[in-house]
């Protein structure tokens, strides 16, 4: 069994590359420390593909993500949901509603930090079974991992587990379904689809591989919605029960809330499920849609008893700008409470600002939703310390 627990919004203060919204924080001497990034959707539409070309064979991404590479630096791994195929060049470019973009983006997204791609999603078929081989050969090209796909039946039940700064983990991803099912039956096996079974049994596996934490990322939920469903609720407590420490979500192209949870099944006392983590980068404009976060957590493991302990989460609120920069058309991710005010960046217009602003309004009011409503936090003892809430915003 598992019990819920919310917890009271609190607030960082401001760090260099911008305000980091915290919902908690704890500290323990004589620990070894592990701290991930993570993001949601990471698209390419037609526009972005017209902006990042140099010329016909050649793209550059890499200001996409210059803003954020620094919060990413200081992280030992990364990870986001790639919602697009990397099937290469033959198959021509193409944005929505079937995806193919050129490996220069994998470039752009090594160069800002990641370490690991979900490449579970619902346009993992989009370029059919070639597509999906393409892509995890790009990836790994590319210096990167990918979680979610799967090229060679002898793969199947192998879970890769990695280990950074002596923490043990492995990620495991599912997706929902797919938009185009365009692959023949004897090669459903290539993308993971969310199935409790299949989920208990990859968990036990990847304990049996000495994972000492279990994360899952799964591609569910309504699109646009900023609440969970019931569907994304059931799959939810069902991996708890099964054991899993930490839960990610993306697929609803919006941010839905953060919410605790304490299990006896997994490696951690306390765990957390962020439901959607919304896009990261996109051609998605409008409200709730053009925003997103980079979500902190950060593990401890006491280096004399080998227990880990859930240390800290934080949030730092993005928004994608689009627009010209030094006379060149581009899409740039920023971190929004850095860039808040006039002045900050010479190519931000007043409307820019203003829809920043909002952005970074919508975010911290979505993500916090069900913290804000719990009075009291288990993290109240000696050895937690809970920091109050800083509105100060770095110029």
């Amino acid at each position: 069994m598992y019990r819920l627990i919310l917890f009271c919004y609190i607030s960082l203060g401001s760090n260099l590359f911008g305000q980091a919204d915290t919902l908690y924080f704890t500290s323990v001497d004589s620990v070894s420390t592990l701290k991930f990034s993570a993001v949601g959707d990471l698209m390419c539409h037609g526009t972005q593909l017209k902006y990042a070309q140099v010329d016909s064979v050649s793209f550059d991404f890499n200001r996409n993500f210059s803003k954020v590479k620094p919060i990413f630096d200081e992280s030992d791994f990364v990870m986001g949901n790639l919602e697009t195929v990397i099937a290469g060049e033959k198959k021509g470019y193409f944005g929505y509603p079937v995806f193919n973009t050129p490996i220069d983006f994998l470039t752009a997204l090594e160069y800002a930090g990641f370490d690991l791609l979900i490449t579970a999603n619902n346009h993992a078929t989009d370029q059919r079974k070639d597509g999906i081989i393409n892509t995890a050969l790009n990836i790994t090209k590319s210096n990167m991992n990918y979680s979610g796909t799967i090229i060679s039946p002898e793969d199947m039940d192998s879970i890769n587990v990695y280990s950074v700064n002596d923490i043990s983990f492995a990620v495991l991803s599912y997706t929902y379904g797919v938009n185009i099912n365009n692959l023949n039956k004897d090669d459903m096996f290539m993308v993971n689809f969310i199935d409790s079974v299949r989920i208990r049994e990859d968990i036990k596996r990847a304990r049996n591989e000495k994972a000492e934490i279990v994360i899952l990322f799964f591609h569910f939920g309504t699109e646009y919605s900023k609440e969970p469903n019931q569907y994304q609720k059931d799959i939810v407590s069902r991996s708890i029960e099964y054991g899993a420490d930490i839960i990610l979500g993306s697929h609803p192209h919006t941010l839905q809330p953060i919410e605790f949870f304490q299990t006896s099944n997994a490696s951690l006392d306390t765990g957390f499920v962020a439901y959607s983590l919304g896009n990261f980068i996109s051609n998605q404009r409008w409200r709730y849609s053009d925003c997103g976060t980079i979500l902190n957590f950060e593990l401890e493991k006491n280096i004399y008893t080998d227990k880990i302990r859930l240390a800290a989460v934080n949030f730092i609120p993005t928004w994608v700008y689009k627009g010209n920069i030094g006379g060149k058309k581009e899409f740039e991710v920023l971190p929004a409470s850095k860039y808040n005010f006039s002045g900050s960046l010479d190519y931000l217009s007043e409307d820019d600002i203003v829809l920043m602003q909002q952005s970074l309004h919508d975010t911290r009011e979505i993500i916090t939703k069900y913290s804000e409503k719990f009075k009291e936090t288990i993290f109240s003892s000696e050895n937690n310390e809970i920091l109050s809430e800083d509105s100060t915003l770095e110029n």
